[in-house]
């Protein structure tokens, strides 16, 4: 029985498939026929009219029943009356029933036969057992050789799917030109691409240079567009995978995958690869709920280990893994012969930040007041994916303003829509939100402005999940260490919203959540995590295990009750101190504050010199 034509075209359309799968396939299909052929052999024939079982019984004591033949397997008696016609019935298949049916049969004068139906009890037990458990079989078959297959062969791999020029030698178009913002990272890889340019003169002064790079740093910093410019800058094959890829719910499937697409790299060289999110097969070993060797994912790990043992000095691959999370990988990775080098990949600084922008910036029209320096000052802390989205929104909402260049109200909105996200115009606040909104942000510029902050834009626009915002550029954004006075400043500027309500409305609301919220783990951090605190002394409570590069707040560690109810103490005094301190400095400058106010309610957003005036005009 051949397969319907639209199952053939089905089947045409799909991706071409190993040899094994084709294989299976066929099988399946022709094993599928087998069956509905043997379902089409077991129906019976229905030759005459259908009586009952009493209709024949009756007929039999009559003697109007010429024949009849009793089919064994169909459980059917079929026969002719005495006039010629012909009948059928079923009967229950047990030997007094079939006793008492010849023998009446025989009583009434009819010849009786009777047929046992041997090819149809083979049929039936192909059609109920046999040819079940062989499609069965073939499915299964068919998800394992389909699963194996995706870590047989590279192209099964995510992203190195769509890298089989890879395989043939064809390097990234991306190489260090394309890369800003990180030039020590690059200046640590150079030693990569020396090393797969030319193996030769490391293996002349008897150097071994590092066979694995890990790549450590927040998301959006870059990592994986560094490894691709080193492949591409070297020249040379590139393969690309995520962690996660590897790990399955069968066990052996992951370390197979691992083996398989090592054996391509190394068939490539020389080459790059390139593990992203490495914590995934990484995870140190024991830390799962099932916790022993024959785990999967520890499997999957240990091939790994045994892989990245294996690499020749002179065998012309590099592996190159990615991470945020290495509190969690196991230390067996970043011994020396596998990983052996940490390379850091920080939030691009100020002049990364302009670097980045400019790249970016690159080929597009920009107005003549479109200054990207000025917008790296007012971009703190954002990542290159943040700056890279920051210029493309630019355009973006240029183009929906049909302007054919990019210009500085562009990059501002931009910035926002990074920052806080797209705006909110469906939230409509009252009049008396209005003004407590206004107060707050207003609060908070004149606080910033005081204690030697640059502040660059205030808003009263509901954009994301924030009612109103103020831009910053702090004097010690991008300071590496930081001072316990400069913390402090930081909490009254925190605080100063809260105090700017108590003062002009009386009391305060719920539109300082967030600013309390981080006010609060800057001041548990300033007594518990960087030992800044008389009353405790130079000691570290916060628990070690933190996740500190990615900036999660911390829990306290260990430590007596009595010293608990200190740091909490301590946390209570450093917010209140902040908030009279802010309720100072706002109520030394209270004229400003309701000049700043009653703008901010005018024109919902102030930047550029009007804002400049407003905030340094006399008190």
């Amino acid at each position: 029985m051949t397969p319907p034509r639209p199952a053939l075209r089905l089947l045409a359309r799909l991706p071409c498939p190993s040899r094994a799968v084709t294989a299976l396939l066929a099988t399946l299909l022709l094993l599928l026929g087998l069956l509905a052929a043997a379902l089409v052999v077991l129906t019976p024939s229905s030759p005459g009219r259908q009586i009952s079982l009493d209709a024949l019984f009756d007929l039999a004591r009559e003697r109007q029943v010429a024949s009849a033949q009793l089919r064994d397997q169909d459980a059917r008696v079929e026969g002719a009356l005495e006039s010629g016609d012909r009948f059928w019935t079923g009967y229950p298949r047990s030997d007094s029933t079939t006793g008492e049916l010849v023998s009446r049969l025989t009583d009434g004068g009819a010849r009786v036969s009777v047929d046992g139906q041997a090819g149809v009890a083979t049929v039936r037990l192909l059609a109920t057992v046999l040819l079940p458990l062989a499609v069965l079989a073939a499915l299964f078959a068919l998800l394992f050789v389909g699963m194996r297959g995706s870590g047989g062969d590279v192209s099964g791999f995510g992203t190195v799917r769509g890298g089989r020029g890879a395989r043939t030698g064809t390097p990234p178009a991306v190489t260090y030109a394309d890369v800003a913002g990180a030039d020590d990272a690059v200046a640590e890889l150079r030693e990569v691409v020396g090393y797969l340019t030319d193996p030769g003169r490391y293996a002349a002064l008897g150097a071994a240079p590092p066979k694995g790079v890990l790549l450590l740093g927040p998301p959006g910093t870059g990592k994986t567009l560094l490894a691709r410019a080193t492949a591409g800058e070297a020249g040379v094959a590139f393969f690309s995978v995520s962690g996660a890829e590897f790990v399955e719910s069968l066990v052996g499937v992951g370390a197979a995958r691992v083996r398989d697409l090592f054996a391509a790299v190394r068939a490539a060289a020389p080459a790059v690869l390139f593990i992203d999110e490495a914590d995934a097969a990484g995870r140190r070993r024991g830390s799962g709920e099932a916790g022993g060797g024959s785990d999967e994912r520890e499997q999957t790990l240990n091939q790994l280990l045994v892989e990245m043992d294996g690499f020749e000095v002179s065998s012309g691959v590099v592996v190159l893994a990615a991470t945020n999370r290495p509190d969690v990988l196991d230390p067996a990775l970043l011994r020396p012969g596998r990983f052996d080098r940490i390379v850091t990949v920080e939030v691009p600084d100020l002049a990364g930040r302009q670097q980045i922008l400019a790249l970016h910036g690159r080929g597009k029209p920009l107005a003549p007041d479109a200054d990207l320096q000025g917008m790296a000052r007012r971009t703190t802390g954002f990542t290159g994916a943040d700056l890279a989205g920051l210029v493309n929104e630019a355009a973006l909402l240029a183009v929906r303003d049909g302007r054919d260049v990019l210009t500085a109200a562009d990059l501002e909105r931009a910035a926002d829509r990074v920052r806080h996200g797209t705006g909110s115009r469906s939230q409509v606040l009252s009049a008396n939100e209005r003004k407590r909104v206004a107060v707050h942000e207003a609060a908070h510029a004149l606080v910033v402005s005081s204690t030697g902050g640059e502040v660059a834009k205030i808003s009263v626009l509901p954009r994301g999940d924030q009612l109103g915002s103020v831009r910053v550029r702090s004097e010690d954004a991008d300071s590496v260490i930081v001072t316990a006075e400069q913390l402090k400043v930081r909490l009254v500027r925190l605080l100063s919203g809260t105090a700017g309500e108590r003062l002009l409305l009386g009391g305060a609301s719920t539109a300082g959540e967030r600013d309390l919220e981080r006010a609060t783990v800057l001041a548990r951090d300033l007594v518990a995590r960087y030992g800044l605190s008389p009353a405790l002394g130079p000691v570290r409570l916060l628990a070690a295990d933190v996740d500190e590069h990615l900036g999660a707040g911390g829990r306290l560690g260990p430590v007596g009750p009595a010293t608990a109810d200190t740091v909490d103490a301590e946390v209570r005094r450093l917010l209140e101190e902040a908030m009279a301190q802010a309720g100072r400095m706002l109520k030394k400058q209270r004229a400003a504050l309701d000049r700043l106010v009653e703008a901010l309610e005018a024109d919902e957003q102030l930047s550029g010199p009007v804002l400049a005036a407003l905030l340094a005009g006399p008190t």
